[in-house]
């Protein structure tokens, strides 16, 4: 290992090359706070150093794991003593905008909040957004196929990126940096690194589609009477808005009253005794218009009785304040610790029986248990919470089977957006067929036959 780095050490300089306290002072992800185990972390600042790198760590058959933003909630950052971290956090560079072709060049350790910034400035905007904006990265996004708040107008990560550059396991650089939108050549080569988790290449820089301004935006937070009346709602704010219905947060009243009343965190804005909240949110351009079309619809779904109270947010702040609810995450924290989080996606008409299906079966084996669901509804994407006051390795394999195992008849994903990594690879089956696990299984023998990319992530042992 010492011989490596030294050899490491010549091609990024022995400032990038971090062993010791200035390794376990780091962080693998922001929710467990687990130290850094790894043997080393090395911080290229260019594709050529970062292949020099690699083609070292080839010839040593050296495994590593990439960090990017650490914001993943699914260990695919966690590092073995044995490993070295790849850091892409000096590769931070926007390179190139193109207000006429609409794209945007960026290298992959920079925040996703940098890129939306930078399309501002041009008065364009990149739709993807998330709570962890401000220190996920987009190597990381890319990597795991973010979704976030939008996804229902604009789609997931996959749909922003039309040309992006990766590093295999052995150095090569695989540079499919296209900025049209139209390209047929052959096979589309950058979407088997999407959402691949770091497993067949290290994503260095990207071409990312821009989308034009929406500057105006309406938000409101309603409540709604029952879990029909909440699809019907969803079916109602889309057909009246059309393309611009932007985001359809749902929130079970355990997760409302929760962070309002009962935590006392935020001021409910509407009574916490309804059975389901939802934050609409619309996105135009002329304002006054399109807030005359909002206030219509919303005032069309309760006079149909889909929505039995509502409020519209009259500033920025107050919009803020709606959403500050939805993604405290913070306060799930607080409130359930020991935490378990899920990210998981099914057919909207079956979340209202999965949700009470999971909280009978939590609630049979920890009478005192708790889940608190919310999420992406409209487009079938829900995020549970459970505390049971336990986080012992049984108690997480019977939490984990409680969430699960209700989803394969369904049709449903244990991953809707955060991926797989450590945490959900043994589940990976539930999701995936035979089949298609052994073509991911040949994917990856064919580009890291040493498995030494992220290894034992993401497929279940004896992928590689």
């Amino acid at each position: 290992m010492d011989a490596l780095l030294k050899e490491i050490a010549e091609r990024v300089g022995p400032a990038n090359v971090l062993v010791g306290d200035d390794v376990t002072a780091r962080r693998v992800d922001w929710l467990t706070g687990s130290p850094c185990r790894a043997a080393a972390i090395v911080r290229p600042a260019t594709t050529a150093e970062l292949a020099a790198v690699m083609r070292a760590c080839h010839a040593a058959r050296q495994p590593v794991v990439t960090h990017g933003g650490l914001t993943g909630l699914v260990h695919g950052a966690e590092a073995a003593p044995d490993e070295l971290v790849i850091s892409l956090e000096r590769m931070n560079a926007i390179e190139a905008l193109d207000p006429v072709g609409g794209t945007l060049t960026a290298q992959a350790g920079v925040p996703l909040q940098r890129v939306q910034e930078a399309a501002e400035e041009i008065g364009l905007q990149f739709p993807v957004d998330l709570g962890a904006r401000g220190s996920c990265t987009i190597g990381g996004n890319i990597a795991t196929n973010a979704g976030g708040i939008r996804v229902i107008r604009y789609g997931m990560m996959r749909q922003q990126v039309l040309g992006l550059e990766a590093v295999l396991a052995d150095g090569r650089v695989v540079g499919s940096m296209n900025h049209m939108l139209k390209n047929n050549a052959g096979f589309d080569l950058k979407q088997m690194f999407i959402g691949s988790e770091g497993t067949l290449g290290i994503v260095t820089r990207a071409v990312l589609r821009l989308q034009p301004a929406t500057p105006d935006v309406q938000t409101a937070l309603v409540a709604c009477p029952d879990f029909t009346a909440l699809t019907g709602l969803l079916g109602h704010m889309g057909r009246e808005l059309g393309g611009s219905l932007a985001a359809f947060e749902a929130m079970w009243q355990s997760h409302y009253r929760l962070l309002t009343e009962t935590s006392g965190r935020h001021l409910p804005p509407l009574a916490p005794s309804a059975p389901f909240y939802v934050i609409v949110e619309s996105l135009g351009c002329a304002p006054d218009s399109h807030a005359e079309l909002f206030a219509r619809a919303l005032e069309g779904a309760l006079d149909q009785g889909l929505v039995v109270d509502a409020v519209l947010a009259q500033s920025d702040t107050q919009r803020q304040g709606l959403w500050a609810i939805r993604e405290d995450i913070e306060g799930l924290i607080q409130a359930l610790a020991p935490l378990f989080t899920f990210d998981v996606s099914l057919p909207i008409p079956a979340m209202e029986d999965y949700v009470a299906e999971v909280e009978a079966a939590i609630h049979h084996t920890w009478p005192e248990g708790r889940v608190v669901a919310f999420g992406h509804l409209g487009d079938g994407n829900l995020h549970l919470s459970v505390g049971v006051g336990s986080a012992d390795p049984e108690v997480r394999r019977a939490v984990e089977t409680a969430v699960y195992a209700p989803l394969s008849p369904l049709g449903g994903s244990i991953s809707a957006e955060h991926g797989i990594g450590l945490e959900k690879r043994d589940f990976l089956s539930l999701s995936r067929n035979a089949e298609e696990i052994a073509l991911m299984r040949t994917l990856k023998q064919a580009l890291d036959p040493l498995d030494l990319l992220n290894r034992h992530k993401v497929l279940p042992p004896g992928a590689a």
